[in-house]
């Protein structure tokens, strides 16, 4: 890594290192403040070694609190409209307000946690997380489920921007990305499974006890944050009020590096949220596809996701991350264009959507980590705003993806083909933005 230290805007004051012309530090000796970081930074990083695989995997497990939200309860969408009367583009507004509140509590979140820490905002967010997830699984129409499923949202959003900070509250560069990419890997798991057991869950009980099954998980996962330490010590915590830490936020959006990481994950997720919200219905509805069997098609671009994370961790030694991610951002636009292409004229049915999808799902391995961690790695000393900003930002852009599916939504897989071509294209052109924006004589991202 080229810089010992990056440095956040807020170190952009008289004395503070020279920046270049977007306002960016340039590679300079370490300052005597920033020594003091690091070594505030140790003991959090020798409690993160003292907890090794656990804390990986409770940090896995927040971090997959976003997936697992919708996937667990996808195949049941079909039967949850024909339970409650409601049409499938109402259905699917219920993936829109999770997006909502997922992305506005994720602004909230980020601030929060830089000013008094990262495990009590968490554990506040799961405890909504829980009383969400139960007023969805009581609710008695598709209106109060679209309601609590944004209390739900604000909720899980604490445990997945902020388990991303508590990362770079640890490492620093490609470790960072590195770590990133692990963890999505490792949280994999949930959304490979929670499709198959969200069916199964469906066949044998009924589409309510898959929410009363997301309790279960937010309380078990409130037990284990117990076990956890702080990250966040008192010495590097944030000392602006809320709502001038809000403010920053305007300060972030005019950096476009920023803008180039954040674009990047963002049009992915659009796009992925529109396969999300639009895939139950082309493969159950439009081609017959068993609901049982639809968690099994959706399980196969989690494990591309896996093993596109898995690459990602071999080679950012080698290429670095911006140079996988601009890969990722041209795989998506590809097997999008090939999505748009197979929805509109029915070519090879089935296993002609399916098989793009899939590609376009493996994408996420190469793009994901690694915008993230380019953010991060300007704004050590914010990394819990620039995280939600950045989170913000991708689930924003979910919303639109997911919403104009549902707005457009017309029995068949046109829509949600149409919406993840544009958006494929889109995270190319943002990718173009990060390189042409890169500041002068830095190095290797």
């Amino acid at each position: 890594m080229s810089r010992m230290l990056e440095h956040g805007s807020e170190d952009v004051d008289a004395g503070a290192a020279p920046v270049d012309a977007d306002g960016f530090a340039p590679d300079v000796a370490p300052r005597a403040d920033d020594v003091e970081a690091v070594g505030a930074v140790a003991p959090a990083r020798a409690g993160a070694a003292r907890h090794g695989w656990w804390m990986l995997g409770v940090l896995s497990l927040l971090m997959g609190f976003a997936s697992i939200s919708t996937d667990l309860y996808l195949p049941a969408m079909p039967a949850m409209g024909l339970s409650l009367r409601a049409s499938a583009g109402t259905v699917e507004w219920t993936v829109f307000g999770y997006l909502v509140g997922f992305s506005l509590g994720q602004l909230v979140w980020g601030p929060v946690s830089d000013r008094h820490g990262r495990r009590l905002p968490v554990a506040i967010g799961i405890a909504l997380f829980v009383i969400g997830s139960a007023g969805c699984a009581l609710a008695g129409d598709v209106s109060s489920i679209i309601a609590w499923r944004i209390v739900q949202a604000v909720g899980a959003s604490a445990g997945v921007v902020l388990s991303r900070a508590m990362v770079r509250d640890l490492y620093d560069g490609h470790r960072a990305a590195q770590m990133l990419s692990t963890l999505i890997t490792v949280m994999a798991i949930a959304p490979l499974l929670g499709p198959i057991v969200g069916g199964q869950i469906l066949v044998f009980v009924g589409w309510r006890a898959i929410f009363w099954t997301l309790v279960g998980v937010g309380l078990v996962t409130l037990v284990a944050l117990i076990t956890l330490p702080e990250t966040l010590s008192d010495d590097r915590r944030s000392r602006d009020s809320l709502g001038r830490a809000l403010g920053r936020y305007g300060e972030l959006l005019r950096r476009p590096r920023l803008l180039g990481y954040a674009g990047a994950g963002g049009c992915l997720y659009a796009g992925m949220f529109a396969y999300i919200v639009g895939s139950p219905f082309a493969f159950i509805a439009y081609h017959r596809l068993p609901a049982q069997l639809y968690g099994l098609l959706f399980a196969a671009g989690i494990v591309g996701i896996m093993a596109a994370n898995m690459i990602n961790v071999r080679l950012l030694p080698r290429h670095g991350s911006d140079r996988l991610l601009t890969a990722g951002t041209v795989m998506a636009a590809a097997s999008a264009l090939v999505v748009a292409l197979a929805a509109a004229t029915d070519w090879g049915g089935l296993w002609g959507l399916a098989v793009p999808l899939f590609v376009f799902a493996s994408s996420t391995g190469l793009i994901v980590a690694n915008s993230i961690a380019g953010a991060l790695s300007d704004y050590p000393k914010q990394a819990g705003a620039v995280s939600a900003l950045v989170g913000a930002m991708q689930y924003g852009s979910g919303i639109l993806g997911s919403g104009l599916v549902g707005a457009f939504a017309d029995g068949t897989p046109r829509p949600m083909g149409w919406v993840i071509a544009v958006f494929g294209v889109g995270s190319v052109l943002c990718a173009r933005l990060l390189l042409t924006a890169r500041p002068k004589g830095a190095g290797p991202a």
